[in-house]
């Protein structure tokens, strides 16, 4: 099993979702996991809404540009569920040289030989078979399922329950809709929306939205 992850610090800093009110959801999963892991002795949120001073029970001690002056005291994980405002941001902090963990939920199964890309959180439930490469800043959310030989690119959300099966690739940026399939041996192109429960059967070339079994675009 290969991570690509950082060494453990003595502080974790955790950005939190921009402009989020009152705690995203998805913030809030991953604080989570973080804490799961027992790793990190110190959690602390950057918020851009300055009406929000705790999540979690944490303290929310700036704003998100205020990242780059914890550099060098703390891992910065970025929890944004925007596939392309997570990219911005978790490119900007690599360049500057954050430190830019992994989280993975101790409930997850992580198969021999998988590859994961530093700022990819893997949530409770999920299935990463043997073989497959995540790559950087991707979500793997709750019980979905990656089979064996997988190709994820960069900036990937895969949501709630989706299953991916074997040999299939992923372009960088798209989100795999909540209990949607890709059929073995496909590929899914950059920048793609597979809606909730849509089944993948052939390939997709074209960036667009695809709905329905089996999905078809609708833009």
């Amino acid at each position: 099993m290969k991570f690509h992850h950082t060494n453990q610090r003595e502080t974790w800093h955790y950005e939190r979702e921009i402009n989020d009110h009152r705690g995203s959801g998805h913030g809030k999963v991953v604080v989570d996991i973080a804490i799961k892991m027992n790793i990190w002795k110190h959690i602390f949120f950057l918020d851009d809404d300055v009406s929000v001073t705790t999540c979690m029970g944490y303290r929310v001690v700036g704003k998100t540009v205020d990242a780059v002056n914890y550099i060098d005291e703390a891992d910065i994980f970025v929890a944004v569920g925007n596939n392309a405002i997570r990219e911005n941001i978790h490119k900007a902090l690599g360049s500057a040289g954050a430190k830019l963990p992994v989280l993975i939920h101790p409930a997850a199964i992580i198969g021999s030989e998988v590859e994961i890309g530093v700022g990819s959180v893997i949530m409770a439930g999920v299935v990463i078979n043997s073989a497959t490469r995540i790559g950087r800043g991707c979500i793997i959310n709750t019980a979905a399922t990656v089979d064996h030989d997988n190709r994820i690119a960069d900036y990937v959300h895969v949501s709630p329950g989706a299953h991916l099966a074997g040999m299939v690739e992923i372009g960088e940026k798209s989100w795999i809709g909540i209990g949607s399939v890709v059929s073995n041996n496909l590929t899914v192109t950059a920048n793609c929306k597979i809606g909730a429960g849509a089944v993948v059967v052939k390939d997709i070339t074209e960036s667009g939205t695809y709905v329905g079994v089996p999905a078809r675009s609708i833009r």
